[in-house]
């Protein structure tokens, strides 16, 4: 077994072995890169290089670049550990052919990975990473790929940065509270840097989490989805009355939003955040623009769209295909709390620019006398109650999930919760929504009652079974709430299945 090309490149454990991520699996991938682009016309260009600050990444980082480097590609290897969108951000403003990023973002501390962006800044796509995957397995002998030296420095790359997200503010008001947490990744010292210079100064950090560390000691799971993760950031913003609350991902492409209610402090759940920042930037957009967001994500960004003259596509899961859902695209999400919100500056998601747009949102809905759950809740006044769940069943062995998804076809449910639904099966469809899911819907009710929506997925990063569920009533949320349980219940019960 070797490591294959998945979600935008290579993501394992670090280990030795050809299934594992190590410095010959990482020169075996790079060379193969580098031949797949001089195949293709791009041969002396520039690739960016970056990393986070995981367990090996160091390594892996010299080794791409100096792979790079004897294969005659002008190399700008960033000297520390960055954020990911800064390194897709420079790949653009450099007009490279290429972009490397070693992270594995999300995972478990004993992962890396190694992301891969093309020449427009977006992440691989078919059939570019079947022929790079075909080109490293052209590489016959690992020991005998040239490297060579490469001298390592960010330029002007980090302020230039800065400088663009500081222009994402749309509002002159900045006087917000912020609490934020990097989750032991390297998005820190750049997102304070970035809202700072934005005009954000109340910021308030989690001290115990702010340090970039590889073994991520406070959290079972470096994700600000998973239960627990957030708490600590949680608490300081009680204790300090923050406005907002601010969770990055260890590699910062991803960002999720606290907010306080009458019950306390809570996370938003990706697709509120989506909604919310959907509308925010088409505020101040043209008539027309496109915004995005991916078929496990909820429906209300579409009905938004609508009512705002803007256009709206739906892709399949990944921000390889948001950055390209089309011309005009002015913000993209997926509900795994990631958001573009600056597409012709960073075609992939940014949890740093994202931090700064919420902000600058928060900020003004304060001067108002109002907040971002008020905001929210007027959206669901004027388009219905919209409320959505994930649920992950993790698995030892990823067969399981191939087992479950067989068990589905094979016998399709006709109802769920008690309503009845239609299944659509996307792996039997053509072009690029063909992918391995399936969605249940039920009719809408045309007299406001409930109508659900559920997604089954294999995770593209991960040994998990993902099931994504929604709610839409133009009725009250608790029935809607009901509801939602009911749909909980059944996908928690997939889990318990015989292979």
């Amino acid at each position: 077994m070797t490591l294959r090309f998945g979600t935008a490149g290579l993501r394992g454990p670090v280990g030795d072995g050809p299934d594992c991520m190590n410095v010959p699996v990482v020169v075996r991938t790079t060379a193969g890169l580098a031949a797949w682009l001089e195949a293709n016309g791009q041969g002396g260009g520039t690739i960016v290089v970056g990393r986070d600050a995981r367990t090996g990444s160091a390594e892996f980082h010299s080794a791409a670049a100096e792979v790079l480097a004897a294969a005659g590609f002008r190399v700008v290897a960033l000297d520390r550990p960055l954020p990911t969108p800064v390194t897709a951000f420079a790949v653009r403003a450099l007009n490279a052919v290429a972009g490397v990023q070693i992270t594995a973002s999300h995972n478990p501390a004993t992962d890396n990975g190694y992301k891969v962006y093309l020449a427009d800044g977006a992440q691989l796509v078919v059939p570019a990473d079947r022929e790079i995957e075909a080109a490293i397995d052209a590489v016959d002998d690992v020991g005998e790929v040239p490297r060579m030296p490469v001298a390592a420095s960010d330029g002007d790359l980090v302020e230039r940065y800065l400088a663009r997200v500081a222009t994402l503010p749309r509002s002159p008001h900045r006087a917000v509270r912020i609490a934020l947490t990097a989750l032991h990744g390297v998005g820190g010292e750049v997102a304070v840097a970035a809202l700072r210079r934005a005009g954000f100064d109340d910021v308030h950090v989690v001290a115990s989490q702010f340090a970039p560390d590889p073994a991520f000691p406070t959290v079972a799971f470096p994700n600000p989805e998973e239960p627990g993760a957030t708490d600590a950031l949680l608490a300081l913003a009680a204790e300090v009355e923050a406005d907002i609350a601010l969770a990055l991902d260890p590699d910062a492409d991803r960002c999720a939003v606290g907010v306080r209610t009458a019950q306390g402090w809570t996370m938003l759940r990706g697709d509120e955040t989506g909604v919310l920042l959907g509308d925010r930037i088409l505020a101040s957009s043209a008539p027309g623009s496109l915004v995005a967001t991916t078929i496990v994500s909820s429906t209300m960004l579409g009905r938004l769209a609508a009512a705002r003259g803007a256009r709206y596509a739906q892709t399949p899961t990944g921000f390889k295909w948001l950055a390209r859902a089309g011309d005009g695209l002015v913000y993209a999400y997926e509900e795994a709390i990631g958001h573009c919100v600056d597409p012709d500056a960073v075609r992939d998601k940014d949890g740093i620019a994202t931090a700064v747009v919420v902000a600058d949102y928060a900020a003004e809905l304060k001067q108002a006398g109002r907040s971002l759950p008020d905001a929210l809740d007027e959206l669901y006044r004027e388009f219905g109650v919209h409320i959505g769940d994930q649920v992950s069943i993790r698995v030892d062995d990823v067969q399981r999930i191939g087992a479950v998804m067989a068990r589905l076809r094979s016998e399709l449910p006709t109802t769920i919760a008690g309503l009845s639904v239609t299944a659509t099966d996307l792996a039997r469809t053509s072009g690029p929504m063909n992918t391995d899911a399936l969605v249940f819907e039920s009719p809408v009710d045309t007299t406001g009652g409930p109508s659900v929506r559920a997604v089954v997925r294999p995770s593209g990063t991960e040994p998990k079974l993902k099931v994504y569920l929604e709610v839409v009533t133009e009725r009250d949320r608790p029935a809607a709430e009901s509801v939602l349980a009911a749909l909980r219940g059944w996908a928690v019960s997939l889990g318990d299945e015989n292979p």
